[in-house]
């Protein structure tokens, strides 16, 4: 069992971190979330956030846009020209997606200040993939609503989980200690 754990010491030590980080972040961010009533629809303020970020991008681009709390469930509602074309709901606001990074970048960690910068960056760079998938794919589904499980399904999904795997990949090959250590080699 000994001779185990040694040749497999990385995986389980990266596989630790990541369970360890994932775990404690999906349990901050549950106890963040269970501060709003559900039954009476209240939306979290990060997913407002997102919701207020979307409008306000669209509208530098002279976009007819205005949001509006849902009254039937926690959810932000964004017209774009008149129409409702999207209802931002807490899975729409990355959260997720920012911690799967986060315990990503964490088990294959390096030193502590570049951990820290890279973690922040790449969480605000997905938050703003984030609101500009938003805002295009309200736009694209008002010009093309046939296409509205393909762009929402499909195609943006791929877009936002492509990033991260790139930047995991960035990380992995440019800053982590596994990376230093096949430059060194």
């Amino acid at each position: 069992m000994k001779k185990y754990f040694i040749l497999y010491k990385p995986f389980l030590l990266f596989l630790g971190k990541f369970l360890l980080t994932y775990l404690l972040l999906t349990f901050i961010y549950q106890s963040y979330l269970g501060q709003f009533d559900v039954n009476k629809n209240e939306t979290d303020s990060f997913t407002e956030l997102v919701a207020k970020q979307t409008k306000e991008l669209m509208l530098l681009f002279d976009c007819d846009v205005k949001t509006k709390p849902s009254t039937r469930e926690p959810a932000v509602n964004l017209y774009y020209n008149q129409k409702p074309m999207a209802r931002i709901i807490e899975g729409c606001n990355a959260m997720s997606v920012i911690i799967l990074f986060v315990a990503f970048i964490v088990a294959f960690s390096g030193k502590p200040k570049p951990t820290a910068l890279y973690i922040i960056s790449g969480s605000l760079i997905i938050h703003i993939l984030n609101v500009t998938r938003i805002a295009l794919l309200c736009v694209l589904m008002y010009y093309y609503p046939k296409q509205q499980h393909f762009l929402h399904g499909v195609v943006f999904p791929l877009f936002i989980y492509g990033v991260v795997f790139i930047l995991w990949i960035l990380w992995v090959n440019k800053f982590s200690k596994y990376a230093t250590k096949n430059n060194k080699a």
